[in-house]
């Protein structure tokens, strides 16, 4: 393997031929780039997520879908089988290790198998079978989690998983995985994942018909309804109109401009893109506790860089060792095989999906005449599995904010004493933690619950007043340590 850290040779090609080269770097398929050091980094760091993602679920799964949970999984599947007897159809609706028994058992089972799965990732420990583990018991959960699922966040992970198995090296051990490069098809796949995150992200912005976004004053009311704020939301919310339109402009330009110059401008394409996106997304995360999307985003950003990239940067810190070690411009030559091939058929029929899921989000669904979402026999056999999406992130502002509050009384009604949330603001003397990467299903479903009729809110009430173990640990206080509850309200 050459380890030269010289540049790729220059091309005195035309201005057309040098942007079909840059479009040939970014996909992967102009073949003198290698990505091993890449690879290694951006999979340390979507196991640090899935970790995670896993000790979040560990902590609220018996609560939310446990036997004495909200919504016990235990029903939902009963539910699906009186709606469809067959239990194949029943798996395609519900892709879940659930069906084999909704035990609680099962579910920390599964949960500390995802964790295990995570840990092994990072460690780097037989990545390919991790991944798939990470991949199955994520799905085995949100299939099956209703509204404690209502974000993109889920399938970001869960698609971001099943990519990644392609992406992987071989092996039980495999170190930096030179003996088995990453192939174009899955670094282009991966890429392109990213490029649906950012473009996405744009896009909605400039066509969901918020007049926030048009007259620049988006930042100044979007703090104001954040579902979590964080303290430097509070104190960015108080910065002059000025410095909101530059945070607009830079939030445009990461997920408008960006992704265009990371896909035609080249390797400086890409580093401008690869600023631009990680300093929005560190911004984001700073200010707002969104999970671990914005984790997660800085993480797939790291994709736009290859070995010779990073060598680069490791040389402008004077680390030439380092930098020279890095420099992998020739890659090893790739063999092919029956499984490689059926491997790239997978990844070609998973690029053929999200083309078709996006055009069913951003064109199809509201054309008169068009068959309904789950009447498409491609939407019946994938769309349950989340693992080709097409993404609708945060874009439009609420007018107001509204959350519920849980009070209980065991006097008849004459006091009543409030159930405190761990992360909500809830209480005027108290500011919201710094809760991102973790994520608060129980917590963010209540909100979503005031605006869907959903019928958790009068499911959590009734387990408050059968003190629910599961359910309580989901609050921070037992507010009668003294004799229980009588009657529980939910003033909004």
């Amino acid at each position: 393997m050459n380890r030269s850290a010289s540049p790729l040779p220059k091309s005195s090609s035309s201005f057309p031929q040098k942007i079909w080269q840059n479009v040939q770097e970014f996909s992967a398929f102009e073949g003198r780039a290698s990505y091993l050091w890449a690879r290694w980094l951006v999979l340390r760091a979507i196991g640090l997520v899935y970790v995670v993602i896993f000790a979040g679920i560990l902590k609220e799964s018996q609560g939310l879908i446990g036997p004495r949970g909200v919504t016990p999984v235990a029903d939902f599947c009963a539910l699906l089988t009186r709606l469809f007897p067959n239990a194949v159809e029943r798996f395609i609706r519900a892709p879940s290790l659930f069906w084999i028994s909704t035990q609680p058992t099962m579910i920390d089972a599964l949960g500390w198998v995802g964790l295990v799965a995570a840990a092994a990732l990072v460690f780097n420990l037989w990545p390919r079978g991790a991944l798939v583990a990470c991949w199955i018991s994520l799905l085995s959960f949100v299939s099956t989690w209703q509204i404690f699922s209502p974000t993109i966040i889920d399938q970001l992970m869960i698609e971001a998983a099943l990519l990644a198995v392609f992406f992987a090296p071989a092996g039980f051990r495999p170190g930096l995985g030179a003996a088995s490069p990453p192939r174009p098809i899955a670094v282009f796949m991966m890429r392109w994942l990213l490029f649906r995150i950012m473009f996405s992200s744009g896009l909605i912005k400039v066509f969901a018909g918020d007049s926030h976004w048009r007259n620049f004053t988006a930042l100044d009311v979007m703090y104001e309804t954040n579902p979590s704020p964080t303290i430097l939301g509070y104190f960015d919310a108080h910065l002059p109109h000025s410095y909101h339109v530059f945070e607009i402009l830079l939030t445009l330009t990461a997920e408008i401009i960006a992704p265009l110059a990371a896909v035609f401008g080249g390797r400086r394409g890409r580093w401008f893109a690869f600023v631009c996106w990680t300093i929005l997304q560190a911004g984001i995360q700073l200010t707002g506790n969104f999970g671990w999307l914005n984790t997660a985003a800085i993480a797939l950003g790291l994709l736009l860089l290859d070995d010779a990239m990073i060598s680069q940067l490791l040389g402008r810190f004077r680390l030439t060792r380092a930098a020279e070690r890095l420099a992998f411009t020739s890659p090893p030559t790739l063999r092919k095989s029956w499984a490689t091939i059926a491997a790239a058929g997978v990844l070609w029929l998973q690029f053929a999906l999200t083309i078709y899921f996006s055009a069913v989000l951003y064109a199809g669904r509201s054309v008169a005449g068009a068959p309904k979402f789950s009447e498409r026999p491609i939407d019946y056999l994938f769309r349950d599995f989340r693992s080709a999406n097409a993404y609708i992130p945060f874009a439009a502002f609420p007018p107001a904010k509204y959350e519920v509050e849980f009070a209980g009384s065991n006097d008849g009604g004459v006091s009543w004493r409030p159930y405190l949330f761990r992360y909500k603001p809830q209480r005027e003397d108290r500011v919201g933690p710094f809760l991102a990467p973790r994520f608060a299903r129980f917590e963010s479903a209540l909100q979503l619950a005031l605006f869907t009729n959903s019928p958790i809110l009068p499911e959590v009430a009734k387990r408050l007043v059968s003190r629910s173990p599961e359910v309580m640990r989901l609050f921070e206080n037992d507010p009668f340590p003294d004799r229980p509850p009588t009657i529980v309200r939910m003033p909004v």
